[in-house]
């Protein structure tokens, strides 16, 4: 049996606006055994001294962040795409040049880097967006899932937590136009097969489980749609899509089936509880209201949307339709839960040129449980007794956060203010530095493999 007494200056618990003081937390095999505010004077109100072996953590220490959207791969892009004018569509082509030089190995480095900077940056569980699943030319690499499988490997590595959403992608617009160049890597066929694919994987370890994506309604026939949806309601697993990312995608789903894609979704049984919407950029009135009627959830990428000149999304309207907003980093043009949580307030700012939209407390279940919820991991996300032991303890006094009140930080701390990391108990960061995985050194590597040599 393992178990730890940790003493937080500041603890963020459950159901409370801002953070409580002077907190006992105790757990025992990577679980919350106990939580406790102490008295005033620093002992328990019942006069018992247990601090005699706690652990100390100066700062503000949160429930593990989760990162609800990611591709890994993407991460090679950053600062390399900014040199000229464009759009999502030129930037994707360019996206696509790194997915043809990529294989189980290749990416299992560049997984492993890219999980463990999201573990410096407070993150402890990641759902990894995946759809590059064969060889050059769409052949099937001996093992069907060797990249799935990197790709849990590459988690366990970083020591952070991973739902797989296994993306179905077949064709290359809503009109039905067959996978081309790059994207052939992508394909299974159809639906079916795709379902066959995934049914054959089972992950290794207990890190990781798999849950279902949609790529988006460019990318699935309409009649394959509900295969989908019912292979993850039959395993009760996550479904996560991309929706309404781009206004030409809204017109081409109309052009062809005559409603939005929110609609179609609808229509094909694909919404509801556990079903996440990425992006939801461009919704109509009509597919808020669906999206809420349903309950389904809302993945907000601010710094992506951001970088690819996607627009804003109305958090605010689809917050109060009851749709449960959950945050992800996407292209990874940053790993900062801190920018990707305020900026669903200051975008929102931005758009309405109103402030006080979301309260600190609101950003931060957007950037914990509801982002761990949408990942199918509903014990993880708050410091309370019989959840997970992740512990992200942020700094107080660096030059981002001296000075600052400790609900403040999400105004004002960066990733760099994360001082120390714990996951399921396991101390993963400390004093900033990752325990196991040369972050820098093994970023740079695996980026150059895949994007240097061949500039």
């Amino acid at each position: 049996m393992t178990s730890t007494r940790w003493l937080a200056e500041y603890a963020w618990l459950p159901e409370q606006a801002e953070p409580t003081p002077d907190v006992l937390i105790e757990t025992v095999n990577g679980r919350i055994t106990g939580v406790t505010p102490l008295a005033p004077g620093g002992r328990p109100d019942a006069g018992v001294d247990v601090l005699a072996d706690a652990v100390r953590l100066p700062g503000l220490t949160l429930p593990g962040l989760a990162n609800a959207h990611s591709h890994a791969f993407h991460r090679a892009l950053r600062g390399r795409t900014h040199g000229g004018r464009g759009d999502f569509w030129s930037w994707r082509d360019q996206m696509y040049a790194v997915t043809g030089r990529l294989d189980p190995d290749s990416y299992l480095a560049l997984a492993r880097a890219v999980y463990a900077e999201m573990a410096l940056a407070g993150i402890t569980c990641v759902g990894e967006f995946h759809y590059l699943h064969h060889g050059p030319g769409g052949t099937p690499y001996d093992d069907p899932n060797a990249m799935s499988a990197a790709l849990v490997e590459a988690a366990a590595h970083a020591g952070i937590r991973l739902t797989l959403l296994d993306a179905c992608y077949l064709t290359a617009a809503v009109d039905g136009q067959p996978l081309a160049g790059t994207q052939q890597r992508f394909g299974d066929g159809d639906a079916l097969r795709w379902a066959e694919r995934v049914e054959a994987f089972t992950p290794d370890g207990v890190h990781a489980r798999v849950g279902a994506a949609i790529h988006s309604v460019r990318a699935v026939p309409a009649e394959q749609l509900a295969t989908v949806a019912g292979w993850a309601d039959r395993r009760d697993a996550p479904l996560h899509v991309h929706l309404s990312e781009q206004p030409a995608e809204n017109d081409a789903c109309r052009a062809v089936h005559g409603r939005t894609p929110t609609r179609l979704l609808a229509d094909h049984g694909a919404l509801g509880r556990a079903t996440t919407a990425v992006h939801a950029t461009h919704p109509t009135s009509g597919d808020v209201a669906l999206l809420g009627e349903s309950r389904t959830g809302v993945c907000l990428c601010p710094t992506t949307e951001r970088d690819l000149a996607d627009g804003i999304g109305p958090a605010r309207r689809m917050a109060d339709a009851g749709i449960p907003l959950s945050l992800g980093s996407d292209s990874h043009a940053v790993i900062d839960p801190f920018e990707e949580a305020r900026a669903v307030e200051l975008d929102e700012r931005l758009r309405t040129r109103e402030r006080g939209h979301f309260a600190p407390v609101a950003l931060l279940t957007a950037a914990s449980s509801a982002g761990h919820a949408a990942l199918g991991w509903t014990d993880a996300g708050r410091i309370a007794v019989g959840d997970r032991a992740d512990l992200v303890t942020v700094r107080l006094d660096s030059v981002r956060t001296a000075g600052v009140t400790p609900a403040g930080v999400w105004f004002a701390a960066s990733a760099a203010d994360v001082a120390q990391v714990v996951v399921d108990g396991r101390v993963l960061v400390r004093d900033g530095h990752h325990l196991t995985v040369d972050v820098p050194q093994e970023l740079a590597t695996a980026i150059a493999e895949v994007t240097t040599r061949h500039e």
